[in-house]
Parts: C-alpha cells; sequence; structure tokens
C-alpha cells in the first residue's frame, strides 16, 4: 500500500509486508528519498548524529543505505529522482 500526495515534493508513504517474523512491538520504517543525492544526504545525516547500520549501495548507482537515528530507529535512504534519472539516461 502506498499512500501519496498529489503535491510535488510532498512525502510519500509505503507499506509493505517484510519475510521476518514480528520479534518487537510495531514500528515505523521510514525510506527517503532525498532532494540531493544520495550518497550527499547519507553523508549530512551521519554529520547530524545518524549512525551507519548496513551499505546495499552497489558500484552502479543502484541500491541505499540503512542508518539509524540516535535512538536506534532504523531508516533506509534511497536514491534521488536525479540519480535515478542520470542511472537510467
Amino acid at each position: 500500500m502506498s499512500l501519496q500526495s498529489g503535491c510535488t515534493g510532498s512525502p510519500a508513504w509505503h507499506c509493505g509486508q517484510v519475510p521476518e517474523a514480528k520479534t518487537i512491538k510495531n514500528r515505523i520504517h521510514l525510506c527517503l528519498r532525498p532532494e540531493t543525492s544520495r550518497d550527499q544526504e547519507v553523508d549530512r545525516l551521519l554529520g547530524l548524529g545518524a549512525t551507519f547500520v548496513a551499505d546495499h549501495r552497489n558500484p552502479d548507482g543502484s541500491g541505499w543505505a540503512i542508518l539509524a537515528d540516535p535512538e536506534g530507529n532504523e531508516f533506509c535512504v534511497l536514491r534521488s529522482e536525479s540519480d535515478r534519472a542520470a542511472m537510467n539516461s
């Protein structure tokens, strides 16, 4: 299920099933698609106190990075629209 606003630049929410069984209370998982490049956003967030959890970035530019906020809540940083367009051109 995806929830998206009709406005450009508005947040889009996607709820998807995962293969893992529930082990803790329900938590929200955010996937961020930045306006800057994915790598610039990762660097910015690390500078603000996020920690690197896992790197799923590929040499061809695809993939994502998993970070955590200071409380340990994990989130993904996806490729930006400009990252995706550059890869498809």
